[in-house]
């Protein structure tokens, strides 16, 4: 499916090969769809955040999840998520090391029920980012760098309109990224008009410039 904004210039798609982002580690999930075939453009970016077990980094279990080969015996935690069949398109590491599961002309299964910007069902028309970290925590310099990088190139390929947390789709639900993430600060960075932000979220330009 072909999702981009019309008229595009070909250099704007530079750091694309199709929906792949050249620049992400490439680790395919199998957790994904087609969308569906009523879904007219992907217009939402989702900010998650995750780590396993909770709180603890860098162990690579998120990524070994999003592709269905975690040992679920290797902590007391997982028997909670045994069997669980999740993905994102995209995780960054604490370190700003950026992996992509899903191809972004897909689906992949990042939100669950969900509603926004007047629609329900937000994987059929999103992109979904995972951020490593525990809700509530700080996030690091690295992945707020990350991130805003590629926000910006996802906006080159697919006509964004809106961005917003887990919390804001499926709010009473989900918790996360939660209030330690910064999101002032990833406006700044990405410079785009605070209607695309959720309304609670949004900083006054002068306290962002």
């Amino acid at each position: 499916m072909t999702n981009w904004a019309d008229g595009a210039p070909a250099a704007d798609m530079a750091p694309w090969e199709g929906g792949w982002y050249r620049t992400a580690q490439r680790l395919a999930s199998p957790n994904r769809g087609p969308r569906p075939v009523q879904t007219s453009q992907v217009d939402l970016i989702v900010v998650h955040s995750i780590s396993l077990p909770p709180g603890e980094y860098g162990g690579g279990a998120v990524q070994q999840l999003f592709t269905n080969t975690l040992d679920w015996d290797a902590h007391p935690y997982y028997q909670g998520i045994r069997g669980l069949q999740v993905s994102a398109h995209f995780f960054i590491e604490r370190t700003g090391v950026l992996w992509q599961f899903v191809d972004c002309d897909l689906r992949a299964w990042h939100a669950g029920q969900s509603f926004y910007r007047g629609r329900s069902q937000c994987n059929d028309d999103s992109i979904g980012i995972e951020l490593e970290g525990l809700e509530g925590l700080h996030f690091e310099s690295a992945q707020y760098e990350t991130l805003a990088r590629v926000c910006q190139d996802i906006a080159l390929r697919y006509p964004i309109e809106y961005i917003a947390g887990h919390e804001h789709i499926a709010p009473g639900r989900k918790l996360d990224p939660g209030p330690g993430f910064d999101w002032p600060r990833l406006q700044g960075a990405l410079d785009w008009p605070a209607q695309r932000f959720p309304l609670n979220t949004r900083a006054d330009p002068l306290q962002i410039r």
